[in-house]
């Protein structure tokens, strides 16, 4: 990992140009409208091209889900059920509630909660398995009251859905699996195809074309984000335990090469402890390729000044994770304004946020909690304004929308107002 000081990665930070995605874009553009136009069939071409997958059919059954949760084992069962009631507890506070006013004269004003009818998650294969974003993805739409819940991903090399995933997607309560990946995935949820109906909402993670496409296809259905790469923040004293603090950063390294794994610390003994504990540490990892080349190419150790400067720092970045090891990390939370999921002290990894404390781990990236939130049950509801005015209140009002209408030049809304001020004068 590079170490730098604060100004230093600021710097770096507004060097770094802009991924030219117009290749990536024609490629994606191209995706979408195969499937537009050829449905089910480019599907199945697209993903015998990208896959190297030639698909039968493109629903999951109920024998392969019946082979999965033999396949899983009851210790991943009982797992997978201990995660769906601490994400069902955490999440079951989010739930909104349509409410009224009454106000004087019988007007009644509120807002009509209404839960989305379809919604699509999509869950990427490929380098891993993920059944803990079904369950993250599905269970907040569950509990909004969706009405129908699919899920595509991509196949194996076997042609099957990880069988995790499958025994994930059955837990939750998902509707239909299909064994789509990628941009095709993403389109047939928007546009429907003779196999998938289209959805009214798209959420998950997923690779650079995924995130393109659900870029493209925003506006003709809703989605949740444009997700990119994985990445964790880590701000150190002196009373953080370096050897937990290089595992930490190293659980978000072997995700893919393109995650950021960041350590802010005050301490330079910290940042060279925690140097030394990866090199020990990387080697004994499954995925070490993956994640020596995350911390190569965006692995930082920035040394601050200071806690404030620390603060400072991070909510510049605006990590999708952040971690405060740190003396006292309740007091100093008030200093945190942009993050996507925050955890206090040595005993609070990220990898408890991912699987099984309960709060959602999709998350903002790139910078983007500056502006945006956890995925919650709170994005699959709409909401509907409700006015109600008898005719006395209306009456009332008239001359004040009348020359509100007038002002701006609306002269058939000043009239709506106008012919029933008429009646009720003739």
């Amino acid at each position: 990992m590079k170490r730098l000081t604060v100004q230093q990665f600021l710097q770096e930070k507004q060097n770094t140009e802009q991924t030219d995605s117009r290749s990536l874009d024609e490629s994606v553009l191209n995706i979408i409208s195969g499937v537009k136009k050829e449905g089910d069939s480019a599907l199945v071409h697209f993903t015998e091209k990208f896959d190297g997958i030639r698909l039968n059919q493109i629903a999951v059954s109920e024998n392969e889900f019946l082979e999965a949760e033999k396949a899983v084992g009851s210790q991943f069962n009982a797992a997978l059920q201990k995660a769906r009631q601490n994400i069902t507890a955490f999440h079951a506070g989010q739930k909104e509630q349509s409410w009224f006013i009454n106000q004087m004269g019988g007007i009644t004003l509120g807002q009509k909660v209404t839960p989305i009818e379809r919604v699509g998650v999509y869950i990427p294969g490929g380098k891993a398995s993920y059944p803990s974003s079904v369950m993250m993805n599905v269970i907040p739409a569950q509990l909004a009251g969706v009405k129908e819940i699919v899920l595509t991903t991509p196949p194996q090399p076997d042609g099957k859905i990880s069988p995790y995933v499958l025994a994930a997607a059955k837990e939750a309560g998902v509707d239909k699996v299909y064994k789509v990946g990628g941009a095709q995935a993403i389109a047939a949820l928007a546009y429907g195809t003779e196999t998938i109906s289209r959805v009214f909402k798209i959420v998950g993670p997923g690779n650079a074309y995924v995130a393109r496409a659900k870029k493209w296809v925003y506006g003709d259905v809703a989605i949740d984000m444009i997700a990119g790469p994985s990445e964790i923040c880590i701000i150190a004293d002196e009373t953080a335990e370096p050897y937990f603090v290089a595992a930490d950063l190293l659980s978000q390294a072997e995700h893919d090469e393109q995650a950021r794994p960041l350590l802010i610390t005050t301490s330079r003994h910290i940042a060279e402890t925690v140097q030394n504990d990866i090199s020990n540490q990387i080697d004994q990892l499954e995925r070490k390729t993956i994640a020596r080349q995350s911390l190569e190419q965006n692995g930082r150790i920035i040394l601050a000044d200071t806690l404030p400067e620390a603060f400072d720092t991070a909510n510049t970045i605006a990590p999708e994770h952040l971690q405060l090891m740190i003396r006292d990390p309740f007091e100093n939370l008030p200093n945190i304004t942009n993050a996507g999921a925050i955890f206090l002290g040595n005993y609070s990894p990220e990898p408890l946020g991912d699987y099984l404390a309960g709060p959602n781990h999709t998350l903002p990236t790139g910078g983007t909690a500056t502006f945006s939130s956890p995925l919650g049950v709170y994005d699959f509801v709409k909401k509907s304004s409700v006015i109600h005015y008898p005719n006395d209140a209306l009456n009332h009002v008239s001359e004040d929308i009348i020359s509100l209408a007038n002002a701006e030049g609306l002269t058939a809304h000043a009239n709506s107002i106008q012919i029933r001020k008429d009646e009720d004068d003739a």
